[in-house]
């Protein structure tokens, strides 16, 4: 296998070359990711939908986003690997099909984080509204938004925007995918601004968190009422920090294949090495795979659920709704 990946070359490359340049340590990563992801997934929705103190607002995101997970080791791994390999072969549109599913999948993720990040803030700043704004008929309104952008997004390519493809008829990403359309529209208008405004959403919860975390502790006369707003304010500062850690594993896992893409646009002539492209592509994928294992180790109702569901118990109603650790049961539907 070459070790650099070069658009212009690698079009120009016998198909023979392209055929036998499957890599097969790549495909077994992808495989094992794909296993992880749909399974770890699937558990997050089940361990929500069995426990009804798990019905919250916030975890009805986390379930959109268990979803996009869940169908990217389901559905878009699997796409991912029969492209890879240049299938399906003269068909474009099943062939962009594929080579989108993917991207929907990425938004609809970005979008649940979205979601996630202003639902926190609703109920950092706006305490007395948030039971009426955030509802459970206005969450699943909003999840059924996030989906539908989502799809629209990512069929843009279906629609008209992609490359001629190639005389081969070989079903290959660089082929058929405009990296205009991955950069410029894509990358920076439904990647990367959902991913600055949720930064900033985040800075600004931790800031007034801390702020009034200090104005109570400056207090030394603190009535019932006031402890148990400095309660509810280390809650919410642990909740938030588990969902930000979410977040900023989303932005390390997708941002370097991003900037790769950004590399080939800009100088399509510039070699890219494979390894490095190849380790860019497992590492957004993984970000699927890891979700669940966070939900295990920061937040305690979600650890509970799954020891439950593994222990095979029923969800009693001993399991009280303490909010330590980032618990997300705060604000129950």
């Amino acid at each position: 296998m070459n070790s650099s990946y070069n658009s212009t070359a690698l079009a120009a490359s016998p198909v023979t070359d392209l055929v036998l340049s499957i890599n097969v340590p790549y495909m077994v990563a992808e495989l094992v990711i794909a296993a992880l992801s749909t399974v770890g997934n699937l558990l997050v929705c089940l361990a929500v939908g069995l426990n009804r103190k798990m019905h919250t607002v916030t975890n009805y995101f986390l379930v959109s986003l268990a979803v996009a997970d869940a169908c990217v080791g389901g559905v878009a791994i699997p796409c991912a690997i029969l492209t890879d390999m240049g299938i399906p072969r003269h068909n474009l549109y099943p062939c962009l099909l594929m080579l989108s599913v993917l991207i929907m999948l990425t938004e609809s993720s970005i979008f649940s984080l979205l979601a996630v990040a202003v639902e926190r803030y609703l109920a950092i700043f706006l305490p007395f509204r948030y039971q009426t704004l955030m509802t459970p008929r206005n969450a699943l309104l909003v999840i059924l938004v996030t989906w539908v952008l989502s799809f629209l997004i990512g069929l843009v390519p279906l629609m008209g925007w992609h490359k001629t493809p190639p005389e081969t008829g070989y079903c290959f990403f660089v082929f058929v995918v405009d990296m205009t359309y991955m950069v410029y529209f894509n990358f920076f208008g439904c990647v990367l601004a959902p991913l600055v405004i949720m930064f900033l959403i985040y800075a600004r919860i931790f800031a007034v968190v801390k702020r009034q975390a200090r104005r109570i502790a400056a207090d030394r006369v603190q009535g019932e009422a006031q402890a148990k707003r400095a309660a509810s304010m280390r809650s919410e500062a642990k909740t938030a920090a588990s969902l930000f850690l979410v977040l900023f594993l989303f932005t390390v896992c997708w941002i370097p294949l991003h900037i790769i893409n950004c590399f080939l646009l800009l100088c399509p002539s510039c070699a890219v090495p494979l390894p490095l492209l190849l380790t860019a592509i497992i590492l957004s994928h993984a970000n699927s795979a890891v979700n669940p294992f966070l939900y295990a180790y920061k937040m305690k109702a979600f650890r509970r659920s799954f020891k439950a569901i593994f222990l095979c118990c029923r969800f009693g109603a001993d399991q009280d709704d303490r909010t330590e650790d980032g618990d997300t049961t705060t604000h129950r539907s």
